[in-house]
């Protein structure tokens, strides 16, 4: 068991926003939420990413863009120019949809290039690689074999789901995927976590980033714990 403070948990953030209508004022406010609380990253579609940057310039925040968002459907070199895209605008974090017809093909050559090329654009950028299974539309045998290629190519994290799918994270998934990277990548877990107790229970099942949207309603839910236990802290 672990004991996490409040910049602890926040740390553990990606705050988000990644609606198709979020404007300006979404985005200064998203940015300014970030800074108050003191999330790990911003999550934010690839259009944002320069305005976004601006606004948390000088801060310990990261910029995170989503690529080929929601639906992963573009080739592996429209995701490379739009990964480097969003790395020349000042995002230090990418989060790419694989192409799931290619998993559902079986062409896992396919799979294993497309995420090897990325992740070798963001570490020549040192930015933080993240890769999107969508789950909701993987069987567990699909979830495996996605999770044994990323440990071979070693992106930083795998992810979950976009949160646009037909189904966010599952505990059994994020366990699933942790269990078949072990130590070799991390997981998180995106896609409707908006309380403390499941925001817990993907921690415990081996989740270290969690994406929301419901990020301060969270923290303000840890914040009432404590005042009530009289901890400066959350086990987990």
């Amino acid at each position: 068991m672990t004991q996490y403070t409040i910049d602890d948990l926040c740390r553990l953030i990606d705050h988000t926003n990644l609606r198709p209508d979020a404007s300006k004022e979404d985005m200064e406010k998203l940015c300014e939420e970030a800074k108050t609380y003191h999330f790990r990253m911003v999550a934010i579609n690839q259009v944002q990413t320069a305005l976004c940057a601006s606004l948390l310039k000088g801060t310990d925040i990261h910029v995170g863009a989503a690529i080929s968002f929601p639906l992963g459907q573009t080739t592996i070199a429209a995701k490379l120019t739009e990964t480097k895209d969003a790395l020349d605008h000042g995002a230090d974090e990418i989060d790419y949809v694989i192409n799931i017809s290619e998993i559902k093909n079986k062409n896992y050559d396919y799979i294993r290039s497309e995420m090897s090329q990325i992740v070798q654009l963001c570490r020549a950028h040192q930015a933080i690689s993240k890769v999107i299974f969508e789950n909701a539309y993987l069987s567990a045998n699909e979830i495996i074999k996605l999770a044994e290629i990323a440990k071979d190519v070693r992106p930083d994290f795998i992810k979950t789901s976009t949160g646009f799918g037909p189904g966010g994270a599952t505990f059994e998934d994020v366990r699933l995927m942790k269990q078949t990277v072990g130590s070799a990548v991390k997981v998180k877990a995106a896609g409707g976590i908006r309380d403390a107790q499941t925001f817990i229970k993907m921690i415990k099942n081996g989740a270290e980033r969690i994406g929301c949207s419901a990020s301060i309603q969270i923290i303000s839910e840890f914040k009432k714990q404590m005042e009530s236990t009289g901890k400066a802290f959350i086990d987990i």
